[in-house]
């Protein structure tokens, strides 16, 4: 029967694989269910003579999940040895189908959306104040220490009370060029109606309600300013032409994992076309 080693990573004997196909080079450790014998999907749904017939004898090797739910299940062909997807839903299996995930005409593909997905289990967790709990030096990791901008209590006005979003931007910070939007890094920290009479010499009219606790941190495109609640820590942009305020992220941490996604698939792509060029 299957063992459970140090670390989490169960290793199944040959007796709990029903796989003919011995080429598998990698299967995704640290996804596998606790139950050691593989099963097919048919065994796992009602009315298995709905599924599709290639879905039929796909073995269950594991899941993809979040935190708090299955997202989908992750399939062995055992004949070919390819990794496959599936939406689960075990009362309607008709519903299902088959998403290629990794084989042997795609072992980059593989370790590409492994590399993206596998450190999100460890960085984004859930936070106290903010949504995610990101480590301190996740973004210098990923952009370099000099292009993170972190901000001192000279820099927050004074309605910029939401304390979490404080400690976050001072201890992680925000790169200062997030590809859709820039910091601004040559004031301190303003808010909205602040900002626009300095630049302007324009008078608050017009601006949203609240607008002294709208603390801009930077533009989005020339006319759209990134402003964040000092009251609740949440993210909006807003458009000067239409005079309209819209929700962007729901705090700084998402917003800096969002960005920290985009950063990391952009430097894989780079890998990948490089391994694709000289392979």
């Amino acid at each position: 029967m299957g063992t459970t080693e140090a670390g989490g990573v169960i290793t199944l004997t040959e007796a709990d694989l029903y796989v003919s196909y011995m080429g598998t080079p990698h299967l995704p450790t640290g996804a596998l269910r606790e139950q050691p014998v593989l099963r097919r999907v048919a065994e796992l749904v009602d009315d298995a003579e709905k599924l599709v017939a290639e879905l039929r004898d796909q073995l269950v090797i594991g899941a993809l999940r979040t935190l708090d739910r299955e997202l989908e299940r992750l399939l062995l062909d055992g004949a070919t040895g390819r990794v496959s997807t599936t939406r689960a839903f075990p009362g309607h299996p008709g519903l299902m189908g088959l998403s290629p995930l990794a084989g042997e005409e795609a072992p980059v593909s593989h370790r590409r959306t492994t590399a993206l997905l596998r450190p999100l289990a460890r960085i984004a967790r859930p936070g106290t104040g903010l949504r995610l709990d990101l480590p301190p030096r996740l973004l210098d990791e990923e952009f370099g220490s000099a292009a993170v901008m972190r901000f001192e209590d000279i820099d927050f006005p004074r309605t910029l009370t939401h304390e979490p979003t404080r400690r976050f931007l001072s201890e992680t910070g925000l790169p200062e060029h997030g590809y859709w939007y820039e910091l601004d890094m040559d004031v301190p920290l303003q808010p909205l109606a602040e900002y626009r009479a300095e630049e302007s010499g324009i008078p608050a009219d017009g601006l949203p309600e609240g607008a002294d606790r709208l603390i801009r941190l930077g533009r989005l495109l020339e006319d759209t300013s990134l402003v964040v609640d000092g009251a609740t820590g949440e993210l909006l942009c807003w458009s000067e032409p239409d005079a309209t305020l819209r929700p962007l992220n729901a705090d700084a941490s998402t917003l800096a994992l969002t960005v920290w996604l985009v950063h990391r698939e952009k430097t894989l792509d780079t890998k990948h076309d490089g391994v694709t060029q000289n392979s």
